[in-house]
């Protein structure tokens, strides 16, 4: 019989930033197409698998909320699913979170990812990671991304992913303490759809230098300024200090620097500056050139 391993400790699920989200057209399902690019930055939640005999996904540590809701054990049950009914193996699960949750940094796709890597590896399957997107993408359409080997040119729902090479950066991401539900931002009657689609020769001059600025916008960045006053407030603390953006759906901001010693003194500044009444979290962090699970 294969000597498997009984646990992994402290695997990474890094989160991700948008440089740009264009908001492309609408289909038929409701579903939005969208392009941009996705790069992973070193903010990590950090996940534990301790192999369990009796067959049960188990979540462990201090997670709030029902696990019903959390993709990581959603993960885990899916690939768990694909197997012979007799003799499962289970798996408990614990997540340490610093990628707040309705931030659009993609936390719970990364945290689904990471689930996949190390099941597939703590299990025994031998699943390429084709297989595991194929089945990554019935939990979430950013969790496939989170499969790859670092940034990627992202289309469709954000399932189909095209790895490009990201400028080395480094960026200072605002949590402005308030979550935003993706639900509700693209169903605002007021979000543009058809913004005209970009190809990649066209981002890919403006994406080599860090200090020239942002390509493109994000298209949801102005339904949510209206909407959430401290994502307005945090974009403008941004923007005091250069090009800044909104990720994914909100609520997390970022702006992009040279040098992770010039992100890390405006994060020190916001920190001193932080509006009344508001809490925010604020990170300098590197870009990350490539998971550091890409070749598990």
């Amino acid at each position: 019989m294969m000597n498997l391993p009984r646990r992994f400790l402290g695997l990474p699920a890094p989160a991700k930033l948008n440089l740009f989200l264009h908001v492309v057209g609408r289909r038929d399902d409701g579903y939005h197409e969208l392009q941009s690019v996705f790069v992973p930055v070193d903010l990590c939640d950090t996940l534990d698998f301790v192999w369990r005999d009796d067959g049960q996904i188990v979540r462990g540590g201090d997670l709030t909320g029902p696990e019903d809701g959390d993709l990581a054990v959603r993960a885990a049950r899916a690939l768990q699913a694909t197997l012979p009914g007799d003799a499962r193996p289970g798996v408990e699960i614990r997540v340490e979170k610093r990628i707040p949750v309705g931030a659009g940094l993609g936390g719970g796709s990364s945290d689904a990812a990471t689930t996949l890597i190390a099941l597939n590896r703590l299990w025994g399957l031998g699943r390429s990671r084709d297989e595991l997107a194929a089945l990554a993408l019935g939990l979430g359409a950013d969790v496939p991304f989170f499969l790859g080997r670092g940034a990627a040119f992202v289309e469709g729902i954000g399932e189909r992913c095209v790895p490009v090479a990201a400028p080395e950066a480094a960026y200072v991401i605002v949590f402005p303490g308030i979550p935003v539900a993706t639900a509700g931002v693209f169903s605002d009657p007021k979000l543009t759809r058809d913004h005209k689609r970009t190809t990649m020769p066209g981002f890919s001059a403006a994406l080599s230098d860090p200090a020239a600025g942002l390509f493109g916008s994000n298209d949801l960045e102005a339904v949510v300024r209206r909407s959430v006053p401290p994502v307005d407030a945090a974009l403008q603390a941004l923007e005091r200090h250069g090009p800044a953006r909104m990720s994914g759906s909100g609520s997390a901001c970022f702006g992009v620097f040279r040098s992770l010693d010039a992100a890390q003194r405006v994060a020190g500044s916001l920190r001193d500056a932080v509006p009344p009444g508001q809490r925010w979290s604020v990170w300098a962090v590197p870009g990350l050139p490539e998971f550091a699970l890409a070749d598990w």
